[in-house]
């Protein structure tokens, strides 16, 4: 097991109010041809948006992250079994799950040891899925603005893992068959509070506030209300879902 460096526990319960949902249409496209009393393993669940979904399609979940305090902060759920474990080391038993699911988190774990945890607990012809997303769109006076927060302003405080979701994971060893993925976009409506609360939870946001005791999203907050307009007209946020899926043999 590799040691974990945390970059949220510090704001978990930020993170549990203003992380988007992933939508409706990936949980039931990873679901369609699972049985019923299938098991699925959330590994990185964060404050267990994923688990949560899949949980409501019916089926069991184990939901795990390294972060206890996210895990505290988890929505509890009468399908969904939390568990504070990192991705290496999940403590479950062999063989057990029908399907792994990592949403926005693959990129903090050591991937080699996960993937042979994967080999370990997923039932033969079981499948793995990962996703990310980046950046979202809302309108380009608004993306200008979260485009200079990002590469400009915070290009000192991205810890080098953020490169490979970046990538969309493209790059990361992938010992699995791989199955083709749909074309899917996450979107939320909201207001500019709700924008600005997100913006908050990224890790660079923290770590430029620890090492230049300045804020950030201050650095954009005047010219970021002036596109908005009034702040609590609803717009739309689009973001992109990069996804990998692959059977284990």
């Amino acid at each position: 097991m590799t040691s974990f460096r945390d970059h949220f526990s510090g704001h978990a319960s930020a993170y549990a109010a203003h992380r988007p949902s992933y939508p409706a249409s990936l949980i039931d496209w990873l679901t369609q041809s699972l049985p019923a009393d299938a098991v699925i393993w959330d590994c990185g669940t964060g404050s267990g948006q994923a688990a949560l979904a899949l949980a409501e399609r019916g089926f069991s979940v184990w939901a795990t992250d390294a972060s206890a305090a996210q895990i505290e902060r988890a929505t509890p759920h009468p399908r969904v079994r939390y568990r504070a474990a990192p991705a290496e080391a999940s403590g479950l038993a062999s063989r057990s799950v029908e399907l792994v699911t990592v949403a926005q988190a693959l990129h903090w774990f050591d991937i080699d040891g996960f993937n042979r945890e994967v080999r370990r607990v997923v039932r033969p012809g079981g499948r793995v899925a990962v996703w990310c997303y980046q950046l979202f769109r809302i309108a380009p006076a608004v993306d200008a603005l979260v485009a200079e927060l990002y590469h400009e302003i915070l290009r000192a405080d991205w810890p080098p893992e953020r490169k490979i979701l970046e990538g969309g994971y493209r790059d990361v060893p992938w010992p699995y068959e791989p199955a083709d993925t749909p074309s899917l976009t996450m979107e939320a409506d909201w207001d500019l509070p709700q924008v600005v609360g997100y913006l908050d939870t990224w890790s660079a946001c923290r770590r430029h506030r620890t090492r230049t005791g300045a804020d950030p999203l201050e650095q954009i907050g005047a010219r970021l209300r002036a596109a908005w307009g009034p702040p609590e007209t609803l717009r739309t946020v689009r973001w992109p879902l990069a996804m990998r899926v692959g059977t284990v043999r």
